[in-house]
């Protein structure tokens, strides 16, 4: 049988997507506020949830319900591997490392992939529709943030869809035809729910580092030493 999947999910994620677009980071972020060394410690962590969850759908891209809902022009990986080219330089991968909530992220992939592959799809949902929907904004904004030219944002870019709109209504459409019970459908929903709690804590963890940047930048700022003819405040004597 199948269910209105895409709709059960929409409806059904629609607290945890408030909630995570609610989180300090985030919200930042979404004003303008990035911190350089902050994002590219996020997108560390997004290569490596991405190398995971890519490495599980192609290994199931036989499974009766994975196949429906892989598609190859999605994959993220090898635009993440440019940007932290970009942020790290060429030692990157000895640079980067997995953080906490990463590790749990990325171990919790690997574990439904090999005990429930159709929970693929929630993560697949969360993460995916999510970059196709907001990708475009948010590219703007980091690079206005960090001052980027064409560089940095690779992640945003899905240089093998022509028609964003398009292919979400297609992916929709996937995911409704998929043939799936009522009872996999509400799990399904439930891992969705999941992942953006996962999603929330990797946000979490670079609050600090976020609060910590932004207060030594008011600092710079507010005890900066006046020149001749500034405006800017002065250091006590």
């Amino acid at each position: 049988m199948s269910v209105n999947l895409a709709t059960l999910l929409r409806e059904g994620t629609k607290k945890s997507h408030s909630m995570a677009e609610n989180v300090g980071f985030v919200k930042c972020f979404l004003k303008g506020v990035v911190e350089k060394n902050s994002y590219r410690k996020l997108v560390a962590n997004l290569y490596f949830v991405y190398w995971a969850m890519e490495e599980e759908m192609e290994k199931l891209k036989g499974h009766p319900i994975v196949e429906k809902i892989y598609f190859p022009e999605l994959n993220r990986k090898q635009a993440l591997e440019q940007d932290l080219y970009y942020y790290y330089g060429p030692n990157w991968r000895n640079e980067i490392k997995l953080s906490p909530a990463g590790a749990a992220y990325v171990n919790r992939i690997h574990e439904i992939g090999a005990t429930a592959p159709e929970l693929l799809v929630a993560h697949s949902y969360t993460r995916y529709l999510g970059d196709l929907s907001g990708g475009q904004i948010l590219k703007k904004i980091a690079q206005n943030a960090m001052n980027l030219d064409s560089e940095g944002t690779a992640f945003y870019e899905f240089k093998d869809i022509s028609d964003e709109k398009a292919f979400k209504n297609s992916y929709r459409q996937s995911l409704d035809e998929l043939d799936v019970t009522t009872e996999d459908a509400e799990r399904i929903v439930e891992e969705a729910n999941a992942a953006f709690a996962m999603n929330m804590k990797l946000f979490q963890e670079l609050e600090g580092n976020l609060i910590k940047a932004i207060g030594v930048m008011l600092f710079n700022t507010l005890t900066r030493r006046r020149t001749p003819g500034s405006t800017e405040l002065a250091t006590a004597e």
